[in-house]
């Protein structure tokens, strides 16, 4: 990293200066209690680790975070840590002048590039993700393979650039802000959007062909024929990457490219059109913060395009992840303005769709309500030909008779539903109609029927990778086994599996399971 660049005379120390790799949290805060003294870092631990943060555990940045703090009387830790913050004022934030700072140190390296890697360098800085293969930083720069990996090559000789050991790169956060600080001085203003157009056509072609791979007869608004005909599909070819295993790979690259291209007025269409790709990987991995963002720029950005049809679906589809977090009241809103967009757009599978969420929504509080809305969706798919819709609004429908205590009319419901998912080979969707179906007969007294059909239903989802229903399927089971009277120590077990679940996408629910598992461990 910066610590192995050959700083000269600018060595704040005077040591030899060799390849150090960023320091963890608790040698940053020794680096910085040794250089600004131990009592100003413990009169204000949080502001201490917020500075070390934002240092990214490079030596020489805290070596001048230090020298400021002990050279500027007025400066104190909570006043740099806000400051630094604030990531254009960053690497200014880190200086002792112009000729002893961190982009000083950066700048040595940065004149030994050869022209093309000194211009990859710029144009990298600009890049949204957080990391990028060859294959990324080539479209991006607008360089052939070959030229790409000799600029890949001299960065990484540098240290500017890190390898990571999946062969991917990556900018220290210190570098990165470096190097758009180059670009922004270098390089024409046409250049960024240029860049940011570039990356997003590529992320987008790649994430649609990953959504057509996990589940091709989903609902999509989306027309992508003519941008899809010719590129390579990566997820088809053996040995090619499984593709969620790719979208969860290059999910945060993807959330922030869709940040980048939202603010670029010349691609409302590409955002909304990535973001209703992208939320295939929501539906088996439950990201909900991310979920929800990717949503809100995806709606925003169909509303700015307008297309109503794509607002419609997903501003339904964003009350997933609102009603999930326990903000009900905005997914309502949300729901609201989809079923309007709906009626607008005139489109059955649509209108059918917002249905089917805002069943969803009822199901809390008004399982009369959801059942209305569901047998809406069911008509509205049946009327479109969209029978794996009719399938799912079935499936909706049984749950909320069974929530309503009409659990035998449940089941028929229910097993109507999962015939049809099986016939159309939907193994996620059908796993899901089985955890319905065992909790119907939980609540009908039938526990072995219940103990089959979740355990069944676990071992589908775990196998297809659907780590949020898995989680509900393991709770459900737990339940039955409780009530059944099974050994505690059968029961934890899933309960435990679960929370952590839970506990990686971000769901409240992982709170309600903590207490429950210490409370029956307090029991114990």
């Amino acid at each position: 990293m910066a610590s192995g660049l050959r700083l000269g005379e600018l060595a704040l120390d005077g040591a030899l200066m060799m390849h150090v790799e960023p320091l963890d949290r608790e040698s940053g805060l020794e680096v910085l209690a040794d250089r600004c003294g131990a009592g100003t870092v413990a009169a204000d631990p949080d502001a201490a680790d917020e500075v070390v943060r934002l240092c990214g555990g490079l030596p020489v940045a805290l070596h001048v975070a230090a020298a400021r703090l002990a050279t500027e009387s007025r400066l104190t830790l909570a006043g740099l840590a806000a400051e630094l913050a604030d990531e254009p004022r960053r690497l200014a934030g880190m200086s002792l002048g112009k000729d002893r700072s961190v982009a000083a140190a950066f700048d040595l390296a940065y004149r030994e590039l050869t022209p093309e890697a000194a211009r990859f360098y710029r144009l990298m800085g600009w890049y949204p993700g957080t990391a990028f293969d060859a294959g990324v930083a080539a479209v991006a720069t607008g360089l052939d393979p070959e030229r790409t990996a000799d600029a890949l090559d001299a960065l990484t000789a540098a240290c500017l650039l890190e390898e990571t050991p999946d062969g991917r790169f990556r900018f220290h956060d210190l570098v990165r802000l470096h190097a758009a600080e180059r670009a922004a001085e270098e390089e024409a203003p046409a250049e960024r959007p240029a860049l940011v157009r570039r990356v997003t056509l590529h992320y987008l072609a790649l994430t649609a062909l990953a959504d057509r791979a996990v589940r091709l007869d989903r609902l999509r608004i989306a027309d992508l024929g003519q941008l899809l005909a010719d590129v390579p599909d990566p997820f088809t070819v053996p040995d090619g990457p499984a593709p969620l295993a790719w979208l969860e790979a290059e999910h945060r690259n993807i959330l922030g490219v869709l940040r980048a291209a939202a603010r670029e007025e010349e691609l409302h269409t590409e955002v909304w059109q990535l973001a209703e790709a992208f939320t295939v990987l929501f539906f088996h991995h439950r990201h909900l913060g991310d979920w929800r963002e990717s949503l809100e720029l995806g709606a925003a950005a169909a509303a700015e395009a307008l297309v109503p049809a794509a607002e419609a679906r997903l501003r339904s589809l964003l009350s997933r992840p609102l009603m999930d977090l326990g903000e009900y009241e905005a997914a309502r809103r949300e729901l609201d303005t989809a079923e309007a967009c709906a009626e607008v757009a005139d489109h059955l599978v649509v209108r059918a769709s917002v249905q089917e969420f805002s069943g969803r929504y009822w199901d809390r509080t008004d399982p009369a309500r959801a059942m209305e809305a569901y047998r809406r969706a069911l008509d509205l798919s049946t009327a479109a030909g969209e029978l794996r819709g009719a399938a799912i609004a079935s499936y909706f429908l049984g749950c909320a008779q069974d929530a309503a205590g009409d659990h035998r009319a449940a089941l028929d419901t229910l097993r109507d539903a999962h015939q049809q998912l099986t016939a159309r080979e939907d193994p996620r969707m059908a796993a899901r109609v089985r955890i319905a179906i065992g909790i119907a007969h939980g609540n009908l007294g039938e526990s072995r029927d219940a103990i089959a059909e979740l355990s069944a239903a676990a071992e589908i989802l775990r196998a297809e990778k659907a780590t949020h229903y898995l989680a509900q399927a393991l709770v459900a089971l737990a339940d039955i086994l409780e009530s059944s009277g099974s050994d505690p120590h059968d029961v934890r077990p899933h309960l435990e599996h679960a929370l952590k679940i839970y506990e990686a996408g971000g769901s409240p629910r992982a709170e309600e399971l903590r207490e429950r598992l210490e409370e029956e461990s307090g029991a114990g």
